[in-house]
């Protein structure tokens, strides 16, 4: 890094010396390094931070990649031809995964899953629009999709056509489908793992549902698949599951690379089955980096790592290892459920069994905002919500098992929560 200028050398200054916030003068990196450290303190660990589904821990070679193209930008394409040729090679990779045509998907890296849906969304709303249609658009989906389908409606001004939830599910049910789609429909969003609860929503069942409309209306309706949590684990555990490309309906999916795709924040990907479902009316042509190829995505400039660190990941496990990896982590989930279910004072609702995900509800006299307090104290944050309308009155604990909590970490967790519900009065 080039040296301060003279005129500008690095000091330490009082904090009252400061212009809209910013000291007049510097100070040396160290120091620098030390007041942000101290603004910032420890915190809780990442890895006990149990309220993430993000990747919070890397192995030392991965890290070494990260850094090392971080600065690099990748939407210089001509300048970085071997990150877009990787760029375009993942994309293969996750089609394959998905049950696409590797030579036929198109795709994009974005910088989140939520990202990855808007533009979704997006193609959907266009291609809706294309077809002649003049009514107010909707978009049908269950009281647990992710609030990022709640803010493409609120920006795009469509209709958020949200199923009540039932039982103790916020899960679309596929028998309400029929009721909520019309004419003005531009797509159905089915979740493959659901933030609150953990459980897959039933794709193939939603699907075969807008086949029955199709038959009784002509009304052809496509879904979209946010499986921001799944689209990393489903393939590599429950391979006969029946809900990405293999459903001719399902047109697009979006999964974060950050999540099960074991890469750090921030990155999502968004596949279609093809060109023709994504709206080629949406991409930008840019010839100022050198090329004159379309931009798809809401973003520009971005760093180039995690994509790196996307392709390392397959290589780097294969098939088989991210097999091993989800299986202990969904294990290790199941075996925390079965002790806070044996409590006899806590219910589940997300038993690790998909999502490797621990979701409960309490009984009196326990109560989970204290059960959360007990946990804190402890070093581990866990959170504690209220399910959507209909459900408002659930309140939910949940734990989510990533691929950095180990056995010993889980017995202490488990035990602590036994301890506190022994003891409750």
């Amino acid at each position: 890094m080039a040296a301060l200028p003279e005129a500008c050398e690095a000091r330490s200054v009082p904090s009252t010396q400061l212009r809209g916030g910013i000291p007049l003068f510097g100070m040396d990196a160290d120091t620098a390094l030390d007041v942000v450290t101290g603004r910032l303190g420890l915190g809780c660990p990442p890895e006990r931070n149990l309220a993430t589904f993000l990747t919070t821990s890397i192995e030392p070679e991965a890290q070494r990649l990260y850094r090392t193209y971080l600065n690099h930008n990748l939407v210089d394409r001509e300048q970085y031809p071997a990150i877009d040729a990787m760029l375009r090679e993942c994309v293969g990779i996750i089609g394959s995964l998905w049950h696409g045509e590797p030579h036929r998907v198109a795709g994009s890296a974005t910088t989140g899953s939520s990202e990855a849906a808007l533009l979704a969304g997006a193609s959907l709303l266009r291609n809706w629009q294309e077809r002649g249609a003049t009514r107010r658009p909707n978009l049908v989906m269950g009281a647990g999709a992710h609030a990022c389908w709640a803010k493409f409606c609120r920006h795009w001004d469509v209709e958020a056509r949200v199923a009540p939830a039932r039982g103790d599910s916020p899960s679309l049910d596929p028998d309400e489908v029929e009721e909520l789609c019309d004419g003005g429909t531009i797509g159905v969003v089915g979740i493959l793992g659901s933030t609150l609860d953990g459980r897959y929503e039933p794709i193939a069942a939603i699907a075969d549902a807008l086949d029955r409309l199709q038959e009784r209306t002509g009304l052809d309706i496509p879904m979209h698949v946010d499986a921001a949590s799944g689209g990393f684990l489903a393939p590599f555990l429950d391979p006969d599951l029946a809900w990405d490309f293999r459903i001719p309906r399902v047109v697009s999916i979006n999964a974060s690379g950050h999540k099960s795709g074991m890469v750090p924040p921030g990155l999502g990907w968004v596949l279609w089955r093809g060109e023709g479902d994504r709206n080629q009316g949406l991409g930008v042509r840019v010839n100022y980096l050198g090329g004159d190829d379309a931009h798809h995505e809401l973003t520009f400039s971005r760093s180039a790592a995690p994509v790196v660190l996307q392709y390392y990941n397959f290589v780097r496990y294969g098939f088989a290892g991210f097999h091993a990896v989800h299986a202990r982590s969904r294990g290790l989930a199941r075996r925390l459920a079965e002790r806070m279910r044996a409590t006899g004072r806590l219910r589940l609702l997300g038993d690790g069994g998909e999502l490797p995900v621990v979701a409960v509800t309490a009984r009196p006299p326990v109560a989970l905002r204290e059960l959360a307090a007990h946990l804190a104290e402890r070093g581990w944050a866990v959170p504690v919500y209220t399910l959507p309308p209909h459900l408002e009155h659930v309140e939910v604990m949940r734990v989510v098992v990533r691929s950095d909590l180990t056995p010993a970490s889980v017995e202490e967790l488990a035990t602590t929560v036994e301890e506190f519900v022994a003891g409750a009065r």
